[in-house]
């Protein structure tokens, strides 16, 4: 095994360093033969063969070889310090020597050349993979071209600069763009090949016929990109630009999507629109025609009740607006929540006194808890997200059921609407506060948008709290209960 050091020794100097490790030989040996008194040393030279070959390649270990053969010569053979040869024996010896010399060289040598390729080709696999890795990871256009001058300035052993038309990701931070280089590779609108300038390499960022910059890079080190890495370096730019495309790609698809969703949601509320807003007008203009040309034939009960119904539909009219204006709202991030400490109690008081005429033959229970009540938040809100869900429960209970309320305070304020409706599978409990769903059964029992629920959801978050929803214990129905930050009560 060699040193890190000693695999770095390239170009010319390679061939130095094999005439330094046959003059190491030459000491061993002659070290040997002052102790031993031996002239048998022949495979010490070997060994610096060896050596030169497994440490610098093919070439230097023939160099090695070659010198490795005259010095043997001149040190060892008798005479010593000449280079005849004294008997037929001795040159037996000495072309033995060399050619032993020149193919464990040889081989050697390959051995380690093809080692070193097979190296080259892992890394530059290992290089790609992980490359391809974190491409494949990436989200956006900025987070691809942020991978690509990183992985780019790590296979170049230096820096690399990714230019997007307008400016310049860098790694590392900081290093100037050449912005000649740059330039000239931008000028020709058909070249995909790699141009030099300086110490800088540049090609551009092209899939098929689209351009999306100039990728440029240039190493730090003294020696030149072999090979093995300009390929790297070409891949990589080729993995980066396929990767931007893909980025596009997929930015594209998720606008595709939106506006797929954009659509749908707008069709629903549309078809929302289209019917319940129809409905509550219908039934006002009936009895308001009504009123009208026939008021003095009426008896006072029948007076009484159209004026009723048109009460009752312009609150209903009024309370879907109003839904429909929280939740654009609340999707804009435009709802203004004002925090501040306020009796839940009396919220709920006004609540029922404003829903009594929606309850009919139901029956509206309220249960409070020991102390204050206190919540933060927004008690406008609070009665709106409350109407909301007790709207919800009225629409579903059948007449003559029987609809709860329990409030509880403490760290957190809780508060209950227990309906007797037909309840709500345990697989659509989260569903149902998503905007225009509605349950398979709801279509049945009535009429609406899907959208209240979804509204006393975003109101409650809204304030700080949290709304789930879950089947009736001891009955069948449904249990939404609200939860507020808590205050102590003054």
């Amino acid at each position: 095994m060699t040193s890190p050091k000693l695999k770095d020794v390239k170009g010319p100097w390679r061939y130095l360093a094999a005439l330094g490790v046959v003059m190491a030989a030459t000491l061993i040996a002659e070290l040997l033969y002052r102790v031993l008194e031996t002239t048998r040393l022949s495979m010490i030279f070997l060994a610096g063969v060896l050596v030169a070959a497994v440490w610098l390649g093919s070439g230097p270990a023939y160099v090695a070889a070659a010198a490795a053969f005259l010095i043997y010569n001149f040190y060892l053979v008798d005479p010593r310090f000449t280079l005849t040869f004294g008997s037929a024996e001795d040159v037996i010896v000495l072309a033995v020597f060399l050619i032993v010399a020149m193919l464990t060289g040889s081989l050697a040598g390959r051995v380690r050349d093809e080692a070193r390729r097979a190296q080259d080709r892992a890394r530059t696999t290992a290089a790609l993979l992980e490359a391809s890795r974190a491409f494949g990871a990436s989200i956006g256009e900025e987070a691809v071209r942020e991978r690509l001058a990183t992985h780019l300035a790590e296979a170049a052993k230096g820096e690399a600069v990714i230019w997007d038309g307008s400016r310049a990701l860098t790694h590392p931070a900081g290093v100037a763009p050449p912005a000649d280089l740059i330039a000239d590779v931008e000028a020709p609108a058909d070249s995909v090949l790699t141009i030099a300038g300086g110490d800088w390499r540049a090609r551009p960022l092209r899939a098929g016929d689209e351009r999306l910059g100039v990728a440029a890079w240039r190493p730090l080190g003294p020696e030149a990109p072999e090979a093995e890495e300009a390929s790297l370096m070409d891949v990589l730019v080729d993995l980066g630009a396929g990767a931007l495309v893909r980025a596009r790609l997929s930015e594209g698809q998720a606008e595709i999507q939106a506006l797929a969703r954009t659509e749908q949601l707008r069709n629903a509320l549309l078809s929302s629109i289209s019917h319940d807003l129809r409905t509550p007008l219908a039934a006002i203009l009936a009895s308001a025609s009504s009123l009208k040309e026939f008021g003095g034939q009426f008896p006072p009960e029948v007076r009484d009740d159209l004026l009723a119904t048109i009460t009752e539909e312009a609150e209903r009219l009024n309370l879907f607006v109003a839904n429909l204006l929280d939740m654009t709202k609340l999707d804009g991030g435009a709802l203004q929540v004002d925090s501040s400490p306020f009796s839940v109690r009396e919220v709920i008081d006004r609540l029922t006194t404003r829903l009594t005429r929606r309850l009919g033959a139901r029956r509206l229970v309220t249960q409070m808890g020991v102390g204050g009540l206190i919540a933060r938040g927004d008690p406008v809100l609070l009665e709106q997200a409350l109407s909301n869900v007790l709207e919800n429960a009225i629409r579903f209970s059948p007449d003559g059921s029987e609809i709860a309320i329990s409030v509880q305070g403490g760290a957190s304020v809780r508060i209950e609407v227990t309906d007797a409706g037909p309840g709500v599978p345990e697989a659509e409990l989260d569903l149902i506060f998503e905007k225009f769903y509605r349950a398979a059964h709801a279509a049945k029992h009535s009429q609406g948008t899907g959208l209240g629920l979804s509204i006393a959801r975003g109101l409650t978050e809204a304030m700080g709290g949290a709304v789930n929803a879950r089947p009736r214990a001891d009955a069948p129905g449904l249990v939404v209960a609200l939860r507020l930050p808590g205050e102590a009560a003054a």
